[in-house]
């Protein structure tokens, strides 16, 4: 920094101007308004940073779904600008992989005021708790890294000696198990571990149990983004990528618009997405996309004829599909349990129908009726669903559903044909990735401890001593959705070791009641975030942009665009004194006698090296994979690791630079992907996941699994079963349809603002994005709610506020809540001012543990007693 400050000031610019020109960033100098100098001083801090800076890759590493390029213009330590991709000209076949309003302010993140400096300690915490009900509230004391270890290790050895490894509760985001502090508990004997269905909600157990899924991950349900553009119509259900899923996934869906597609969107809010692609909208309530799909189902059935309204596929359900009607039953199974005879109401009374649905979910039975023919076999449709209709209770057999629907029409298996999901990740490009990140080369490290809670019981957990056991590891472990067997449980610590965990769970609010119960709470943590608010210990840890370097995409899972990964360089040396989860599982280990080599049996530099000598990229033949990075002796020395060299598509010093490996694609090539073709010419050479390798409308082990882990039960068939806080609790009596004290649906959309809570601290975005919460325009002025006016939102677990933004876009009756705002309860009234959205859910699993963040009630006031000021304005959360 110095250094750069004296050639600043060689070239009369001031320091104070350098700063503020740094701070605001250059990139909005010229704006009107701004004074003079501060002008100049952007133009030649701009100037000097092109001729003397460097242009480094730098981790965006948050959980969006885009992992876009970023890059970062570092002079002599200092970050002067930052800019996305331009290693290649822009054009639909090879986009460039350009990052979004968050990545851009992303060193206003790294260097933020109110980064943590120091390890902290609550003041009045103790050994064994202190004054536990200050969480949250007590002040901070600056303690040393050695006495916040001590502390640490003298508690989980007190803990485990007086109760055992299973009081110690263990949460790393949304999977205990890969974090690196994991190892170290590992070791010392275990921990219990947290899980959740996450983002998927019922998309994590329900596809590969019925077969709605291919090559065993989430997103290659749908063909790629080139066959996107050979669809007549697609119909997208709970959908939002230009919100929720940055990259190019908008993009490709705009090439389709040009292409001629015409877009559908059902969906309780008219988003940004839709508007963007002149989508016709549904207006469907939260949670009742269930209704919806069989009433469609309904008129499919009734209304088709295959010579003169060819609407269903009958060849497609006869050859592919178990259980649509009596005659294409399991072995064994009552005839009477198909699906065709439950939508026709012909054993249990209750058709179906357009009718029926429209009470339910609130679409006009003509709209329903209409929709439906855009189903019809014979146009080329794809029908494309986002998650967040099955982060609802009692959706487990929503994306079976969805399959059926896919399936009476044969949507899938050939061009311009596709049903399924579009995880935010992939959004728009299904198939398997062309280039992969290689593994570190960690050995894995067992936990001895097989406890697992669920997210929605973990805190009735800890408050209560009992929980239902469904299994260990998170949804994706072979280990998880077991039949429940009620344990007791006696949490004295939770351990954070990273993610957001108390903002993002179900049930806030007996959360913070929770965390105020055990003996000990610690948080790893960049800021005071929710986790790290309500803890005992807090430990400063690195960014991305601190590290040596790593990798983001590209992954056969779900971690970003199928076709490029990237690789990030360290920007900046650690700041303050903050280390990396590395580390600080490596001393933790020492305090408890733990060998740290067995823990971590090489260092961070060798792991980066590992997972770029395993990465792999597509041959030309788009089937078979090699070796994508060139290294040679020369780099394995400068890096100082042990390896051998290897040639492959681009050289380690290019992609360096760089930042970014890309498949080039073009139409025709040969890394296209049509999901289901396989299975679809040859189903017993391909078969799918399912117990009978079919598409299993009718699955006893789906109704098995989810009826065994004891949370709520399902039938084999897709069913409308009502949802634990859903439309009909809005109301006191369904019958005579009168309202009940909640009369408003909440739900929880994606914000730009945001990646989930991350970069809600950050100041430029408070500006842009306001976060408001938006409500209908009839719902408002009926309660006396103008634009801006603070409003009070209470449901049965807690109350918010926020300011409202009227608009005709959500459908009366809904009130839309950005996901991710910050908690911020006022002590004396117990209201949050932050607007968090799971002070507003409560502990409430259902089916297969899914966490219902679209399922809440709530009731709306205008707040009279204060005007709640913009966020922007609230001070920010910086401690020494």
């Amino acid at each position: 920094m110095s250094r750069l400050l004296d050639k600043i000031n060689d070239q009369k610019i001031s320091r104070r101007n350098f700063l503020k020109a740094t701070a605001a960033g250059t990139a909005s100098l010229a704006l009107a308004g701004c004074g003079s100098g501060l002008t100049s001083a952007g133009e030649k801090v701009n100037a000097l940073g092109e001729e003397q800076g460097e242009w480094i890759p730098a981790a965006c590493w948050h959980n969006c779904g885009g992992r876009c390029l970023n890059k970062a213009l570092v002079v002599d330590g200092v970050v002067v600008r930052q800019k996305t991709d331009d290693t290649h000209e822009d054009s639909p076949d090879y986009p460039q992989q350009r990052g979004c309003l968050r990545g851009r302010s992303q060193r206003q993140q790294v260097f933020g005021a109110d980064r943590l400096k120091y390890p902290m300690k609550r003041k009045h915490w103790q050994p064994g708790g202190g004054d536990k009900s200050l969480r949250g509230k007590d002040e901070w004391e600056r303690i040393s890294w050695d006495e916040a270890l001590t502390y640490i290790a003298d508690e989980l050895q007190r803990v485990k000696k007086d109760y055992g490894n299973r009081s110690i509760l263990h949460i790393g985001g949304w999977s205990s198990r890969i974090t690196d502090i994991s190892r170290t508990l590992g070791l010392f004997g275990g921990y219990c571990e947290y899980w959740n269905t996450n983002s998927f909600g019922s998309w994590a157990m329900t596809p590969k149990t019925v077969g709605f899924l291919q090559l065993g991950v989430w997103d290659q349900t749908v063909n790629d983004r080139f066959d996107l553009r050979n669809c007549e119509t697609i119909i997208m259900l709970s959908m939002n990528p230009a919100w929720s899923a940055m990259g190019s996934s908008s993009w490709h869906y705009l090439q389709a618009k040009k292409a001629g597609a015409k877009f559908i969107g059902i969906d309780p809010f008219y988003n940004e997405s839709y508007s963007m692609l002149g989508a016709e909208w549904v207006p469907v309530r939260p949670s009742t996309d269930s209704a919806l799909l069989l009433a469609i189902a309904y008129v499919l059935i009734t209304k088709d004829h295959p010579a003169m309204n060819p609407l269903i596929d009958w060849e497609f359900l006869n050859k592919y599909c178990l259980g649509f009607d009596a005659e294409h039953m399991p072995e064994g199974e009552d005839p009477q349990g198909n699906f065709k005879d439950y939508v026709l109401g012909t054993y249990d009374g209750v058709p179906k129908t357009p009718a029926w649905a429209s009470e339910i979910c609130g679409v006009d039975k003509i709209q329903i009726e209409k929709l439906a023919m855009e189903f019809r076999k014979d146009k080329k449709v794809a029908f494309l669903c986002g998650m967040a209709s099955a982060r609802t209770t009692n959706s487990d057999n929503l994306p079976q559903l969805i399959m059926t629907i896919g399936a009476m029409t044969g949507h899938m298996g050939k061009s311009g044909h596709m049903t399924g999901s579009t995880m935010h990740a992939t959004s728009g490009n299904g198939g398997p990735a062309l280039v992969c990140a290689g593994s570190n080369g960690l050995p894995g490290i067992a936990n001895p401890v097989d406890d697992s809670i669920n997210a929605g019981q973990v805190w009735d957990a800890i408050l209560n001593g009992k929980y239902n056991f469904t299994g260990s590891g998170d949804f994706v472990s072979p280990d998880q959705f077991k039949p429940g067997q009620e344990r007791d449980i006696d949490i004295h610590i939770i351990y954070h070791s990273g993610g957001a965990t108390l903002q993002t769970s179900d049930g806030m609010t007996k959360g913070i009641e929770a965390h105020r119960k055990v003996d000990l709470v610690v948080s790893h943590s960049q800021f005071v975030t929710t986790n790290s608010k309500y803890a005992d210990i807090v430990l400063p840890v690195t960014t991305e942009w601190e590290k040596f370097g790593g990798f983001s995409g590209g992954t056969l899972v779900h971690s970003g665009n199928r076709e490029m990964l990237i690789m990030y360089s360290q920007i900046t040396e650690p700041l303050y004194e903050a280390r990396s989860d590395q580390w600080i599982a490596i001393e933790l280990a020492k305090k408890l006698g733990i060998d740290e080599k067995e823990a971590f049996p090489f260092d961070e530099k060798q792991q980066f090296f590992n997972a770029l000598a395993s990465a792999t990229v597509v041959n030309e033949d788009g089937k078979t994979y090699g070796p994508l990075v060139t290294i040679t002796q020369k780099d394995i020395d400068e890096m100082g690791v042990a390896g051998k060299p290897q040639t492959g598509k681009i050289t380690y010093s290019e992609l360096k630079e760089k930042g970014v490996y890309q498949v080039k694609r073009s139409q025709g090539d040969n890394y296209g992907y049509i999901a289901y073709e396989d299975f679809v010419k040859d189903p017993g050479k391909n078969p799918l996941t399912s117990e009978s390798g079919k598409l299993e409308i009718y699955s006893r082990q789906l109704a098995q699994t989810v009826n065994d882990m004891g949370f709520s039960k399902i039938q084999p068939i897709p069913s409308y079963i009502p949802p634990v806080n859903g439309y009909e609790d809005t109301f006191q009596d369904w019958e005579s349809k009168a309202k009940g004290e909640f009369p408003y649906q909440v739900i929880n959309p994606h914000y730009l603002r945001r990646s989930h809570t991350v970069f809600d601290n950050v100041k430029w975005l408070q500006e842009a994005w306001s976060n408001p919460v938006f409500l209908n325009t009839k719902d408002a002025q009926a309660k006396g709610i103008s634009n801006g006016d603070t409003v009070l939102i209470t449901s049965p677990y807690g109350q918010i506020l926020r300011n409202a933004c009227l608009t005709e876009r959500v459908r009366p009756g809904v009130v839309a809540l950005p996901h991710g705002a910050w908690v911020d309860i006022d002590e004396q009234t117990g209201i949050d001012r932050g607007g968090a959205d799971n002070i507003l859910s409560g502990q409430v699993p259902t089916g297969q543990g899914v966490s219902g963040f679209n399922t809440g009630v709530a009731r709306i006031e205008k707040y009279t007693p204060s005007k709640l000021i913009p966020d922007v304005e609230k001070p920010a959360r910086i401690v020494f």
